[in-house]
């Protein structure tokens, strides 16, 4: 999910997916899992899982642990690449929901598990706590090609690692910031659930976690009202939460609450 998400941004396609799984002692039950949840990650990115490596090192992992990478290929015309490039002050910003923490922020969330001393499973929000925290990260590649195939879009930023305040400007120009309301959604419980349990300030969550938005993409005011009957008949929740405006300096977020 995080390797496809991050080159869709680009304007890439994903064409094919390689991983990489490394453990003490290979446990055929729990290697399966893995492998067929890759397999299912790749079918809704739209590519091939055409081969990866298995290795077994005793000595440097411990009973159960185990150690997973991997990475896609994708492909673009050159001048089809987005590169923000495009942005204008007035854009709009949309984000797409996300389905929960996705692949960021856990050292935070094992530290405010041990903190409050907390049973996965418990229930919470109509499951339970773990799967609340460790629901799947969300594939928005199809949705955001069918999108790119009839709209242009100025930019596109995953927010993973950094949150909203580190990941959205890495796509915008210089002498521009992005104006992000925060009244315009709501967190979902789990986040609400880990600031409170952690004690967690406002920004540093901004920082750390997405917050409920996975993507926050970046287009003209007068493609917005067609991108979001795109993105939402293809299974997507888009929401404007803000918009460009010029700024003197480098690219920023201005959260307003």
């Amino acid at each position: 999910a995080m390797c496809v998400n991050d080159i869709v941004v680009q304007g890439a396609e994903p064409l094919f997916f390689l991983d990489y799984f490394a453990t003490g002692k290979l446990d055929n039950a729990v290697a399966t899992q893995v492998i067929s949840g890759i397999g299912e990650g790749c079918r809704q990115a739209g590519c091939a899982l055409v081969g990866g490596e298995t290795a077994e090192m005793p000595g440097l992992y411990s009973a159960g642990e185990y150690d997973l990478a991997g990475f896609t290929v994708g492909v673009v015309e050159k001048s089809k690449i987005i590169d923000g490039s495009a942005v204008r002050p007035n854009d709009t910003l949309v984000a797409l929901a996300a389905s929960g923490p996705h692949s960021n922020g856990y050292s935070l969330v094992r530290r405010i598990l041990a903190h409050t001393k907390s049973d996965l499973a418990a229930n919470f929000d109509g499951g339970t706590l773990g799967s609340a925290l460790l629901a799947p990260t969300r594939i928005y590649v199809k949705a955001l090609l069918a999108l790119m195939r009839e709209i242009p879009l100025h930019a596109a930023a995953h927010i993973t690692g950094g949150g909203l305040p580190g990941n959205v400007p890495r796509v915008l120009p210089r002498g521009t910031r992005a104006v992000i309301d925060s009244r315009a959604w709501q967190w979902p419980s789990v986040f609400r659930w880990l600031q409170e349990g952690g004690n967690v300030e406002e920004m540093e969550m901004y920082r750390t976690f997405n917050c409920g938005l996975g993507m926050v993409l970046v287009l003209a005011p007068e493609n917005v009202e067609e991108s979001l009957r795109l993105l939402t008949i293809n299974g997507e929740q888009p929401m404007i939460v803000g918009h460009v405006e010029a700024h003197d300096g480098e690219p920023e977020v201005v959260l307003l609450k």
